[in-house]
C-alpha cells in the first residue's frame, strides 16, 4: 500500500504539492510565529524586572496589606544571610521606601525616596543605565531623581531639594538633599515620584539600620525563579514571605496570558482556513479518483485498504513537510534568539528611555517547536476523514459507474 500511496503522489502532481507547500507554511510560519510572540513577552517581561522589581521579593506578611513602619522588616540579617547561601541568585538588596512631600522654591510633589545600595543596584536594576545626567552613585546627601519628578519640582543637578516626611520610629523628618543625578526609565508613574538616596545616608536620617521594606532579589534564570522561591520561602522565619514577579506584576502577567491568547486565535483561524483547503483538495481529489477507487475494490481491495491508502498518502506528504519545516522553523527562532532583530528607526526613541532594549527577539523552546508541528500534523491527518467517509459511502458499483 505505501508504494502505491506514493506512486498517487507523483501522478497527482499538482494536489500534491499544494498540499505539501500548505503544509510547510502552516508549520514554519506557527513556530516562528509563536517564537516571535513568547521572545516579545519575555523581552518585555525581563526589561521589566530589570528596570527594578527584581524576579522575588522578600515582606513582611502583613506589609502588602496594611502597609506602614509597623510592618518593616525588623532584622535583615538572618533573610540576607540566608539569601547569600541560595544558589541561583544573580544579586540581592534590602531597600527601604518612604513618603513625604518633597519642595523647590514654590514648587512641590509627593515622593518615594528609597534608600538602597547604590554598587548592589547595578547588578540587581537597570537604574544606573537609565543616568539621564549626573552622577549615578552618590553619597552623602545627595538624591538621584526621576526625571518626571524633577521637571515637576523644576529642579536640575545641584539644586537642592527639601523632604519633609517621618522617620521609622514616627519622628518627625526634615531634610535637605542636593540633587546629584537624573534617570528616566520610560515609565512615567515611576519617574514622576522617585527618587534614591544612599543607603547609609537613608539609614542616619530615618532611623533605618539594619531594617527593610523588603529584600529584592534577581534569579540568573527566570525558569527557576518559582523554585528558587519555594526554597527560600521554607527557610525563611514564619513572619516573612516571599512573593514572585506573577504576583508582584499581575497586571502585566495579565495583559501577556490575553496577548497570547489573542496570538493564538489569530492563528487558529489561520490554521482553519489551512485545513479546510486541505480537506477540500483531498475531497477533489478523491472525487475524481471514484473509478479508480471503484477498480481497486472491485479486484479485492477493501474498504480498509483504500482508507489506509488515503492515510498513507496524506501522512507522506504531511511527514515530509514537516521533516522541512520543523528544523527550518527551528533555526530561525533559534537564529533570532542569539542575534534578535534591531528596528534601526525606532533605536535612538528606545534609547532615550535609557532601558528599554530596541531588539526584538525570538525564543527557542524545542517542546513549544513540538507541540507547534505536533497539531498541524494532527489537523492534517483529520482533514482526509470526510474524503474517507465520502468514498466508503459507495459501492464498487457506484463508483466504477461514477461520473
Amino acid at each position: 500500500m505505501f508504494f502505491l500511496a506514493w506512486k498517487n503522489i507523483l501522478f497527482y502532481k499538482g494536489r500534491s504539492l499544494t498540499t505539501f507547500l500548505l503544509t510547510f507554511v502552516a508549520v514554519y510560519l506557527f513556530i516562528v510565529y509563536v517564537a516571535f510572540m513568547d521572545g516579545a513577552h519575555s523581552s518585555m517581561l525581563k526589561n521589566a524586572l530589570n528596570v527594578y522589581t527584581g524576579s522575588l521579593q522578600i515582606y513582611q506578611k502583613e506589609y502588602r496589606d496594611k502597609g506602614g513602619y509597623d510592618y518593616l522588616i525588623e532584622d535583615t540579617k538572618k533573610p540576607l544571610s540566608l539569601l547569600s547561601q541560595t544558589k541561583g541568585l544573580k544579586a540581592y538588596s534590602p531597600r527601604v521606601e518612604t513618603y513625604g512631600i518633597a519642595s523647590h522654591k514654590i514648587y512641590s510633589s509627593a515622593m518615594m525616596l528609597t534608600g538602597v545600595d547604590f554598587v548592589k543596584e547595578e547588578k540587581l536594576s537597570q537604574l544606573k543605565k537609565a543616568l539621564l545626567k549626573g552622577k549615578y552613585n552618590s553619597k552623602g546627601e545627595c538624591l538621584y531623581m526621576g526625571k518626571n519628578l524633577a521637571d515637576k519640582l523644576h529642579v536640575d543637578i545641584g539644586d537642592e531639594v527639601s523632604f519633609v516626611g517621618s522617620a521609622v520610629d514616627y519622628s518627625f523628618v526634615a531634610e535637605l538633599a542636593k540633587v546629584c543625578g537624573i534617570f528616566k526609565t520610560g515609565m512615567y508613574d515611576f519617574d514622576s515620584q522617585s527618587a534614591f538616596m544612599n543607603r547609609a545616608y537613608f539609614d542616619k536620617i530615618f532611623l533605618s539600620k539594619n531594617m527593610a521594606t523588603y529584600i529584592v532579589a534577581m534569579a540568573t534564570n527566570l525558569k527557576y525563579n518559582d523554585q528558587i522561591s519555594h526554597l527560600i520561602a521554607q527557610k525563611l522565619p514564619p513572619d516573612l514571605k516571599v512573593y514572585t514577579w506573577k504576583t508582584l506584576m499581575k497586571s502585566m502577567v495579565e495583559v501577556m496570558q490575553m496577548d497570547s491568547f489573542f496570538g493564538y486565535i489569530s492563528m487558529g483561524l489561520f490554521f482553519l482556513v489551512i485545513f479546510f483547503v486541505i480537506m477540500i483538495y483531498g475531497f477533489i481529489n478523491v472525487n475524481a479518483r471514484m473509478k479508480e477507487f471503484g477498480v481497486l475494490r472491485s479486484i479485492g481491495l477493501s474498504d480498509a485498504n483504500i482508507s489506509l491508502l488515503l492515510l498513507l498518502e496524506i501522512l507522506i506528504l504531511t511527514v515530509v513537510a514537516l521533516l522541512l519545516a520543523v528544523p527550518l522553523g527551528a533555526y530561525t527562532a533559534y537564529y533570532f534568539e542569539v542575534h534578535p532583530i534591531v528596528i534601526a528607526g525606532m533605536s535612538d526613541m528606545y534609547k532615550s528611555y535609557g532601558v528599554v532594549s530596541d531588539k526584538v527577539p525570538t525564543l527557542f523552546d524545542p517542546f513549544t517547536v513540538m507541540w507547534n508541528s505536533m497539531l498541524v500534523f494532527m489537523l492534517n491527518l483529520l482533514s482526509i476523514v470526510y474524503p474517507i467517509a465520502y468514498v466508503r459511502s459507495f459501492t464498487p458499483v457506484e463508483e466504477t459507474r461514477y461520473v
